[in-house]
């Protein structure tokens, strides 16, 4: 009886030491993109994606008081921003209420003496991409030139917040 478990301890050392099969799985046999139905983001038939339906990325349809509300919050944080003379944690606090989270961090190391603006001197201008609600860039006259003022919103309702000021080119 000795032989058989002698010979069943080599095979198993045997099993043990010989390489592994092989496990990768073979390639997969090359596969064709099936096309979808195009995507129409035309201003004139509105924003339509496969089956008709309104993606929700750019779902906003711009009115009247989209476009003057955003001019306002521009026109307000330019002139919050706008204010070289003001002590810097008060100006970043005025500042705040106008921007998103990340411009509020990102502006919060500002020193507002650097500013060259000290008013602004027209209304804003709006560049309206009809097809995104969620974004405008808004054109603001300063005593300094024109300033670019991106401005965002979460849904139709919610409040227009400034992420970017940007100077005039030189």
């Amino acid at each position: 009886m000795k032989k058989p478990l002698a010979l069943m301890a080599v095979a198993l050392l045997c099993a043990a030491c010989a390489p592994a099969a092989n496990t990768t799985p073979a390639p997969a046999e090359p596969t064709t993109a099936t096309p979808s139905a195009p995507v129409s983001l035309s201003a004139s038939s509105g924003p339509q994606a496969p089956g008709g339906t309104v993606p929700a990325t750019i779902g906003i349809i711009w009115d009247q008081a989209s476009k003057t509300a955003a001019g306002d919050v521009a026109e307000k944080a330019m002139a919050d921003f706008a204010r070289p003379g003001v002590e810097e944690k008060q100006w970043a606090n005025d500042l705040a209420r106008w921007l998103t989270p990340q411009a509020t961090a990102d502006y919060s190391a500002v020193d507002p003496a650097n500013i060259p603006a000290d008013r602004v001197t027209g209304p804003a201008a709006l560049s309206v991409d009809e097809t995104n609600g969620y974004g405008v860039v808004a054109s603001i006259p300063t005593n300094a030139g024109t300033y670019t003022v991106q401005l965002l919103r979460t849904g139709k309702e919610a409040p227009w917040k400034v992420s970017r000021f940007t100077p005039p080119s030189s």
